[in-house]
């Protein structure tokens, strides 16, 4: 008798854990769901948006494709953004082209990694035209 009331407790106990992660799971679903909506009819997530269409802003960090934040947004200037030179490794403004943005959230993500980023970036904006995607 003993084992069988251990059995059906272990059941019970199993039933329930089952149930509860069942529905943690649909949870999880819907909270992505929801954020994917938000995300949609904010606009803020959108692949390849460019720098006029993700609303940069200043002082957004701007963070590479590999997770590394490879500067701070001074402003933006025509399709490129303008890095700030306080948060520059050699204390200079760098651009880099909209083309290379792959969404803007709180921070600007870039499609590149940051040694491709720093290699591409311009001191310029106007020679920013040319380093493209």
């Amino acid at each position: 008798m003993a084992d069988s009331i251990k059995d059906k407790a272990v059941n019970a106990g199993n039933a329930v854990a089952d149930a509860a992660k069942q529905a943690g799971n649909k949870i999880v679903e819907g909270a992505v769901q929801a954020k994917d909506w938000v995300a949609e009819k904010t606009g803020m997530k959108k692949e390849g948006c460019g720098v006029t269409g993700c609303n940069v802003q200043e002082r957004m960090d701007v963070i590479a494709s590999c997770g590394t934040k490879v500067g701070v947004v001074d402003h933006v200037e025509g399709e490129t953004i303008k890095l700030t030179k306080k948060d520059s490794p050699d204390g200079q403004h760098h651009f880099i082209p909209a083309a290379w943005v792959d969404h803007v959230d709180t921070h600007v993500h870039l499609k590149k990694n940051s040694v491709e980023t720093a290699n591409g970036w311009k001191s310029d904006a106007a020679a920013c035209s040319t380093c493209g995607a």
